[in-house]
């Protein structure tokens, strides 16, 4: 149900119809941060900065005949630490969100050489192969497995030998990966030795079986592990495999037995000898880091902290560290932690004990991303916005604590800005945008800002554009409970004051979601086919409370137990205030939303018929109860103890109330929100009478994006709907 930047928006088609692979993140640059490698139609070349002189890394001959004479068409790359061999990701798979299997091939600089891994395995089954820190050795997933090989001699040992669906070595089942963003399940020790991972036990959860109606005459059934809440959570090992004797230590984490646990954190502690993983309980209010011993198993707690909602883990706002990471200082005795503790999103120094931390980000202001910590230099960059929360800039701060934030961003470039900083800081890539700026990205000295040489410019491409030309503008607008939320509208063009127009709100609402943004795109619907202003449509998203803007944690976790509620009436007073504007017809109110958001739809047409008149909700979850335990309880606690507010929370209590328009949509093949929400939707709505539409896409996913059509046929039934039942223009 949540909203990600690859889920159930615009993002989410952009990246599934684009086949991004999994396993390469950010910018890959050099070792000395002077440079970056880049994969083009030329090959994979290293390109250096500031001059951008391009070297050859493989070139687009030697990718035409790597494969025994055949191409290879590479999805993402990596190198070793010595940067003298590179590991090639081909012929990739999809797996659930990402293409996170396939072939990998190794190429040697030196020799020019290129050989397939695991060749003796079964084709495009391998998963997150990468290099030991000394070069010698690949390790890899395969068939829920962990294998190591040699790469001179192309030995492959099998490490494990227990993998099964159910037993899942080196990986993750689906609520982990969708909700702790864990899919890369083992890691290298520095001395190349061994390797940690994970080991998830599934025997016990229990099966969601997805119907597949399209793919032969007899229907297929589609097992998916998948604990919905109220389910005790699949089990977890972590263990260290020695690869002289290929034994196994198993940590000796200890594991709730009755309601189950969680550890989605977990990487080597700064040496070869200790593991840091991060356990949460399964309310995940307590998060607590252990350190583990490789040698003995044996755990000891350093630091421990709660919070009376719900914590964050770090890959749930910064996706750089999807796949592992941990930020470790001086040597390994101090590591960095963000906690919002001190009612922020703040960044602490942590000494490896615990005993003594530091604030390294001071203020009241939230950390919105991780970019780059500079040593050497003596600083942390990091995105962040404490005066506009529709906007982004970096922000460094000194790794001692003791001075102020300072801005790096320019001050002329309103909008919203990503970095990706070179190691020692010297380089960044820059992407800019704001609501009347298309993308930009510039390549930038980090040290004095400014844009190299051949470089786009992000301020020229401001002096081209005229601010009052988007049809966008923002507010914010104050609800009858004092609570005031940031918003953005399109209007009509050719726009009269003295007329009244239909409003279409966009919502999502949820912890997974901000929609009011300040970039390129605000004020577009992706899912219309026309123009919206041109047909005479407001177009509003505004931002609710529990919403992850930063403003806070009080603001964002005002909704725990309460979603279904809290967002709800916040969304609902802002709409009342938004029709007592002279130039809006009250009669023609419409609101749509995908996931989280169609969850939103359903309860704003059934718990306020008075305000919105027509709904089209997509790929909702109609019954909380339904959708998977890290989610859910993570923001509603356990239905063992508060089943009320499940109940209170979810759409299908208040479908009775429906009186206005309701399309609803959903994919059957759904793996994320499933198909049982619309059945239990429709007998609702069927109990009561109630009229409405329906529109299910046979064995479509999340995305509804599956198959020849799709997207068309999805777009055009969205608009027709609401040209008819919310027709556009002036009255």
């Amino acid at each position: 149900m949540r909203f990600q930047y690859k889920n159930c928006c615009f993002f989410l088609l952009v990246i599934l119809l684009t086949g991004t692979a999994f396993g390469q993140k950010g910018l890959q640059w050099t070792k000395d941060g002077k440079g970056y490698f880049n994969l083009s139609k030329e090959g994979i070349e290293r390109v250096n900065l500031p001059g951008n002189d391009k070297t050859p890394v493989i070139t687009a001959a030697q990718l035409q005949t790597a494969a025994a004479g055949q191409p290879l068409a590479v999805k993402s790359f990596s190198l070793s630490a010595d940067e003298q061999q590179v590991l090639l990701f081909t012929n990739t798979k999809r797996v659930w969100r990402y293409e996170t299997k396939g072939d990998y091939w190794v190429f040697d600089r030196r020799t020019g050489s290129c050989r397939q891994a695991g060749k003796s395995l079964p084709e495009a089954t391998l998963m997150f192969a990468k290099f030991s820190p000394d070069g010698s050795k690949l390790a890899y997933v395969s068939q829920y497995n962990l294998y190591v090989e040699e790469i001179a001699s192309g030995l492959i040992t099998q490490l494990t030998h227990d993998g099964s669906r159910q037993r899942i070595n080196g990986t993750f089942d689906w609520a982990y990966e969708e909700e702790f963003f864990c899919r890369d399940g083992f890691r290298w020790a520095p001395d190349s030795r061994r390797l940690a991972f994970w080991q998830i036990n599934a025997n016990n959860t229990k099966d969601y079986l997805m119907v597949n109606n399209t793919e032969a005459i007899y229907p297929v059934a589609i097992p998916v592990e998948y604990p919905v809440a109220g389910e005790k959570p699949s089990s977890f090992k972590i263990g260290v495999i020695d690869l002289a004797g290929a034994n196994t230590r198993w940590m000796n984490i200890p594991y709730d037995e009755n309601l189950g646990n969680y550890a989605p954190r977990m990487e080597w502690a700064a040496n070869s000898d200790e593991l840091i993983v991060q356990y949460l309980d399964r309310k995940q209010q307590d998060s607590k880091l252990l350190l583990c011993s490789a040698a003995t198993g044996d755990v000891q707690t350093i630091y421990h902290e709660h919070d009376n909602a719900w914590i964050d883990i770090t890959p749930s706002w910064d996706q750089d560290y999807t796949d592992g990471g941990w930020d470790w200082l001086n040597g390994g005795k101090e590591f960095l932690w963000v906690s919002e503790k001190g009612g922020w999103r703040q960044v602490y120094r942590v000494s490896r004990d615990g005993k003594k931390e530091t604030l390294v980000t001071r203020g009241d202001m939230d950390v919105l991303d991780l970019v780059r910590i500079d040593e050497k230099n003596g600083f942390l960059y990091y995105l962040a916005s404490p005066n506009n929360a529709t906007q982004q800039y970096l922000y460094r701060s000194r790794l001692d604590g003791k001075a102020a934030p300072e801005r790096v961003s320019a001050a002329s470039q309103p909008g919203t800005h990503s970095y990706d900083i070179s190691p020692f800081a010297l380089y960044a890539k820059h992407r800019f945008s704001n609501h009347y700026t298309p993308p930009v990205t510039e390549w930038i000295s980090l040290k004095d800002g400014k844009t190299l040489p051949g470089s786009p410019s992000v301020n020229e491409a401001l002096a081209k554009v005229n601010p009052q030309s988007s049809p966008v503008s923002f507010f914010q607008v104050t609800s009858e409970d004092g609570i005031t939320m940031d918003g953005w509208m399109t209007k009509p063009l050719n726009f009269d004051s003295t007329k009244k127009y239909p409003v279409l709100f966009f919502v999502y609402t949820e912890p997974w979601g901000q929609l009011v943004k300040d970039n390129w795109g605000a004020g577009y619907n992706y899912m219309y086919n026309g123009n919206l202003a041109q047909d005479g449509y407001i177009y509003i998203a505004i931002d609710n409370r529990g919403t992850p803007v930063p403003k806070g944690r009080e603001w964002r976790k005002s909704v725990y137990r309460k979603i279904g509620i809290v967002n709800i009436r916040d969304q609902a007073m802002a709409a009342k205030q938004v029709l007592r504007w002279p130039f809006v017809d009250s009669s023609r109110v419409a609101v749509w939303g995908w996931s989280g958001g169609g969850s939103a739809t359903l309860n704003l047409l059934f718990q306020y018929p008075q305000i919105y008149k027509t709904g089209i909700s997509i790929a909702a979850v109609g019954n909380q109860l339904t959708y998977d335990n890290i989610y859910q309880e993570r923001y509603m606690g356990l239905p063992q103890e508060n089943l009320e507010d499940f109940i209170n929370g979810s759409p299908i209590t208040y479908a009775k109330n429906l009186e206005g328009n309701l399309l609803y949509i959903h994919g059957t093949g759904d793996d994320n929100v499933h198909y049982n929400n619309a059945e239990m939707l429709i007998n609702e709505l069927i109990r009561y009478n109630k009229r409405f539409r329906m529109m299910s896409y046979p064995n479509r996913s999340h995305s509804i994006s599956e198959g020849e059509g799709t997207t068309a046929h999805l777009r055009a039934t969205y608009t027709e709907f609401l040209r008819e039942k919310c027709p556009g223009g002036p009255r």
